[in-house]
């Protein structure tokens, strides 16, 4: 194994390490403050108040839901692939995010031909593919267009690739964007696990992820298996 592999294979078991026991130890007082929030709203009637608990339980769910994020990242469910067809797979996270185009003022452009297969855990494709339509969502401007296409690729893959036609990434940007909690707001780009956990789930399926940027447009290019990639050994 290649040092950088062996470095950053060691990384990930810390974080893992990490999680699971700052999981636990958080988790126990965030849900009794979650509790608490929630059985004082029951008889609260001054709205400043129950504004106040509301917002006390959505960023304790929030801290949770981090939690919960870095310890999936750090310890991903083992991927069950398939056969899965592409399109089938991208109309389902198209329409689930439809009224986000929308309210954002944006239009997304898919081009997948029909007969495409990957060889996938379907629910981990949905993530990967909603996380990187989501963060190009957010580094997009109104009025500009999503595109999202797919096409063979080199033997055995298919690419998939996401642009938008936000804020060019600077060079810093494009070493850390796939790092957990980096954050490239400047960018347009969110605070969160969005775009590791989708490299993570790209490299647990045999498959890699790249970005290039230039003139305020940035694309993501997935190189995904076709096949079982066993088959080809």
């Amino acid at each position: 194994m290649p040092d950088d592999d062996r470095l950053r294979t060691a990384k990930l078991e810390a974080l893992a390490e990490f999680a699971a026991g700052a999981g636990h130890e958080i988790n126990n007082p965030l849900a009794t403050i979650i509790n608490h929030a929630q059985i004082l709203l029951r008889g609260e009637q001054d709205p400043a108040r129950i504004q106040s608990l509301l917002s006390i339980g959505a960023q304790a769910r929030r801290i949770r839901d981090m939690i919960g994020d870095v310890m999936l990242f750090g310890r991903p469910p083992t991927p069950h692939p398939a056969s899965v067809l592409l399109s089938d797979v991208v109309d389902e996270v198209v329409a689930a995010l439809a009224d986000d185009f929308s309210a954002a003022e944006l239009s997304l452009k898919t081009d997948i031909p029909p007969e495409l297969t990957v060889w996938a855990d379907r629910t981990q494709l949905c993530v990967v593919l909603s996380s990187l339509l989501r963060n190009s969502l957010e580094a997009s401007d109104a009025g500009k267009s999503v595109q999202l296409l797919a096409a063979n690729s080199d033997a055995g893959t298919i690419e998939i690739t996401a642009i938008d036609h936000g804020y060019e990434l600077s060079e810093l940007e494009r070493e850390h964007l796939f790092d957990p909690f980096f954050s490239g707001r400047q960018a347009g780009r969110g605070l969160g696990f969005g775009l590791s956990k989708s490299w993570r789930i790209i490299t647990l399926h045999g498959g890699t992820i790249d970005v290039e940027s230039a003139k305020q447009r940035t694309a993501f290019h997935i190189k995904w298996p076709a096949v079982d990639p066993r088959d080809s050994t």
